[in-house]
């Protein structure tokens, strides 16, 4: 991505999170970059294609680092670790990405549908690796989409937490508490 288009796509991203994407203009978005509209369409035909191209880009980006994070665990626990510990990186580096993304998903409008399709991509995706869990005694038997989507709530939820404390989020320590408060009571006890 060339230095203007990732000015755009951070800028709109920015935007979007802090004044919603009906109120963010294509204006607003070239006059913060400091490019002319021409600029923008050349990398962008639309407003929604930016935004669709954020959305994209951004669960990608976390597809990715939970493949490359937890190809080398065998314990599904593990991987559930690992998973939690990526997504609260990713909240707290790019809570913009996610407070627009959080704040787009309900309904059924265009953009609604872009969220929830990719949200449930990545759900999915942490869904199989509660299934393997579960089918390997690792994981307690019990419904997987809920677990999965449990686990990306929980960490979403976070952002609440910040608001409501007007505090930082410090990765471990929020790691820990969802480890202590959620992770440990999938595991199967131990007889």
């Amino acid at each position: 991505m060339n230095k203007t288009k990732r000015k755009i796509f951070e800028t709109s991203m920015k935007l979007f999170a802090e004044k919603g994407y009906d109120a963010t203009s294509i204006e607003e978005i070239t006059s913060v970059v400091g490019v002319a509209k021409g600029t923008l369409y050349y990398h962008f035909s639309s407003k929604e294609e930016i935004f669709e191209f954020l959305v994209e880009e951004g669960v990608k980006l976390l597809k990715n680092s939970i493949e490359i994070k937890t190809e080398g665990l065998n314990n599904s626990l593990d991987k559930i670790r690992a998973i939690v510990l990526i997504e609260i990186k990713i909240l707290v580096k790019y809570e913009n990405f996610m407070t627009m993304v959080l704040s787009e998903i309900w309904g059924t409008s265009a953009r609604a549908k872009i969220c929830q399709k990719y949200m449930f991509e990545y759900i999915e995706m942490v869904q199989k690796i509660v299934e393997e869990g579960i089918q390997r005694g690792e994981i307690i038997n019990s419904d997987a989409n809920v677990i999965a989507s449990g686990i990306f709530g929980f960490v979403c939820s976070s952002l609440i937490y910040k608001m409501r404390t007007d505090k930082n989020i410090e990765v471990m320590d929020l790691y820990k508490e969802i480890e202590k408060t959620f992770i440990r009571r999938l595991q199967i006890a131990k007889e």
